[in-house]
């Protein structure tokens, strides 16, 4: 183990700045230093870690595989020194100029964060919230701080051992455009006529994860025909009307889109329903600025109105 008397920590700054812009040039304008200051110090940490940790490739720097590893335990390790000099201020909302990130679907941007920021308007008037699209690593997400709070089903988190409060609970509907359908498809809509039909499903990343219903059906030996896989689930609409697609998709976000022409009809395979949570970096947990935001999300989710009806 190296003497960490022997090492400058300021090389960590440095080093953070490297990995995250890949280029000597922009490290250096991020932390106001010359070219020279920030070329002398990547020489420096390819001392201390006995590797090249950039290289050239082409016109451009690539990181080494050890570079590429350090990536998380940098950012990690300078967000927690950031936490032990930070100045624990009372925090007020009416004052402060604070601003947190929250990753969430569009579902939960339209059903709980909407009438969140309606409300923080006159409570928090300086008050940024960033909204980020979902991450296939919650973990991470929020092991970086690329996010103050993530909302996820709690069915798709079993056994995380991050903190979290449930927020509230949706059930599974079937989309279709009545028009497209004779009645007797819709009278009773049974499993074989469901399964006949083209499905359209939610999933998220490049790796195209699945949400909780199909998964579920997935973990049942269903197969369906998916014909059109998108990562949103309030485009449902536009994309069902006019086809014989049929979806999945989350009650109370149903309701607060355009259904004109479009039937919602219970699932003839049942499918449990969902419980969408807050979770979060247990180092935040105390943090008061954060605590004022969890208590308002939850405060919010718990004015929901009741799930309704399918017809």
């Amino acid at each position: 183990m190296k003497d960490l008397r022997s090492i400058d920590l300021n090389l960590l700054v440095d080093l953070d700045a490297l990995l995250s812009t890949r280029s000597v040039t922009e490290a250096a304008r991020r932390l106001n230093l010359s070219q020279s200051a920030m070329s002398g110090s990547l020489s420096r940490l390819r001392r201390v870690f006995a590797d090249p940790l950039m290289v050239r490739n082409g016109r451009v720097l690539t990181l080494t595989p050890r570079a590429e590893a350090l990536i998380p335990p940098v950012r990690e390790i300078l967000h927690q020194i950031d936490g032990v000099f930070a100045e624990r201020a009372d925090f007020d909302p009416r004052t402060t100029t604070r601003s947190f990130s929250i990753s969430a679907s569009d579902y939960a941007t339209a059903v709980v964060l909407a009438p969140l920021l309606r409300g923080l308007a006159e409570e928090a008037p300086n008050v940024t919230v960033n909204v980020l699209p979902r991450s296939p690593d919650v973990p991470a997400v929020l092991r970086l701080d690329s996010a103050d709070l993530v909302i996820e089903p709690q069915e798709m988190m079993v056994d995380t051992p991050l903190p979290g409060h449930a927020l509230f609970s949706d059930r599974w509907v079937c989309m279709l455009d009545a028009g497209m359908h004779e009645p007797a498809v819709l009278e009773p809509f049974d499993r074989d006529r469901y399964l006949q039909l083209p499905h359209l499903v939610y999933s998220i990343g490049q790796e195209r994860q699945l949400n909780f219903a199909d998964r579920h059906l997935a973990s049942l030996g269903v197969h369906r025909r998916i014909e059109l896989t998108v990562e949103s689930f309030l485009m449902a609409p536009l994309l069902i009307r006019g086809t014989s697609l049929v979806g999945l998709v989350l009650e109370r976000a149903a309701f607060i889109l355009p259904l004109e022409g479009l039937r919602l009809v219970e699932p003839p395979i049942p499918v449990p329903n969902i419980t969408d949570a807050m979770y979060w970096n247990p180092r935040h947990t105390e943090d008061s600025g954060h605590r004022w935001l969890r208590h308002r999300l939850a405060a919010t989710a718990a004015r929901l109105t009741p799930m309704g009806g399918a017809s």
